[in-house]
C-alpha cells in the first residue's frame, strides 16, 4: 500500500526530473540559437554581377536537399582547374558573400558556395553532424562535375572553418583555407559567456584545433588582429597545431568585414596568392 509520504516523495522526484528536462531543453535551445543564425531570404545573385553561374541542388547522405551556386572561372582570364568550395559562417546565407566571390573570381578561380541545411533555400535544420554531411555532399558534387580531389580547396570562414576542417579529415583536398576561424566552439563559448559552464554542458564542438594535426593538406589561416568576436589568439593556436606546409596571413577589419576596405581586400588577396604559390601545380583536368 502506497503511503502519503511515499506519494509525496514520488511526486517530488517527478517534479525534479521534469524541471531538469525543461532546463536541459532550454540549454540546448540557447546553444543552438547562439551557434546558428540561418537566413532564408536571398538578397543577391551572381547574375547581379553579370556572372555565369549554375543554381545547383544536391542531396546530403541523409536525404536533405541542399542548394548552392557554382560560379565558373571568368572567361576573360586564364581558367584555373582549381575550385574553391566555400563553407560560410554561422549567419546569413550564400547571397551575403559577394565580395569574397568577386575576389576569387578575379583570381581566375572556380567557386562553389554551399548553403548548409536550414540556410537560404536548403532544407532541414542545421546541426554539427548535418553540416558535415552537407560539406561532403558538395565535395561529391564537385568530383562528379570532374574536379580532381587535389584541385578542390575548402574555404571555411568562421563556423565554416570547423566544417571545412572535418571535410579535410574525411576527404582528400588540395588545400584548406581558414579565414577568421575559432579553435573550437567550447573555447569561443567560454570567452563569450564566462559565467556559464560551457565546456561541461556544451554539445556542439566544431573542434578545429583538435583536427588540424590530423590534416595533411596545406593550410592557410587568415585572421585580423582587429577581430573582436574571434580573437587573433585562435589563429595562433590553430597555426601551431597545423602540420606543414602552412601559412598564417594577417588581414584587416573586424570579424564580419575583412573585405570591407581596399586594404582589407589586398591583404586577403596577398594571403591567397602566397598560399597558391606554396601548392603543387594543379592537376590538369
Amino acid at each position: 500500500m502506497t503511503t502519503p509520504a511515499r506519494k509525496k516523495s514520488v511526486k517530488r522526484l517527478f517534479t525534479t526530473l521534469l524541471l531538469l528536462a525543461v532546463l536541459y531543453a532550454m540549454l540546448r535551445w540557447f546553444e543552438h540559437r547562439q551557434v546558428y543564425h540561418p537566413f532564408a531570404r536571398m538578397d543577391w545573385s551572381p547574375a547581379t554581377a553579370g556572372w555565369a553561374f549554375e543554381d545547383a541542388y544536391l542531396d546530403a547522405a541523409d536525404g536533405v536537399r541542399l542548394n548552392g551556386w557554382f560560379i565558373p572561372a571568368p572567361a576573360n582570364l586564364p581558367a584555373s582547374p582549381r575550385v574553391v568550395l566555400i563553407l560560410h559562417g554561422n549567419g546569413g546565407n550564400i547571397s551575403h558573400r559577394a565580395e569574397l566571390y568577386a575576389l576569387l573570381h578575379s583570381l581566375g578561380l572556380n567557386v562553389f558556395a554551399l548553403d548548409y541545411r536550414g540556410y537560404g533555400r536548403s532544407q532541414g535544420r542545421p546541426s554539427e553532424a548535418g553540416t558535415y554531411l552537407d560539406a561532403e555532399a558538395a565535395y561529391r558534387w564537385l568530383t562528379h562535375k570532374g574536379f580532381a580531389a587535389t584541385n578542390i580547396l575548402a574555404l571555411g570562414e568562421s563556423l565554416g572553418g570547423g566544417v571545412a576542417s572535418e571535410l579535410a579529415v574525411r576527404q582528400p583536398l588540395g588545400g584548406l583555407v581558414l579565414p577568421s576561424t575559432f579553435t573550437s566552439i567550447p573555447d569561443l563559448g567560454a570567452e563569450l559567456f564566462p559565467w556559464l559552464p560551457v565546456r561541461w554542458l556544451g554539445s556542439i564542438k566544431y573542434d578545429t584545433h583538435a583536427k588540424l594535426p590530423l590534416i595533411h593538406t596545406p593550410v592557410l589561416l587568415l585572421h585580423s588582429r582587429a577581430d573582436t568576436l574571434i580573437r587573433f589568439q585562435h589563429a595562433e593556436k590553430n597555426f601551431a597545431a597545423a602540420r606543414e606546409p602552412k601559412l598564417l596571413q594577417e588581414i584587416g577589419g573586424d570579424h564580419n568585414d575583412p573585405l570591407g576596405t581596399r586594404d582589407g581586400q589586398n591583404l586577403y588577396r596577398q594571403g591567397l596568392e602566397k598560399f597558391f604559390a606554396m601548392l603543387p601545380p594543379p592537376h590538369p583536368e
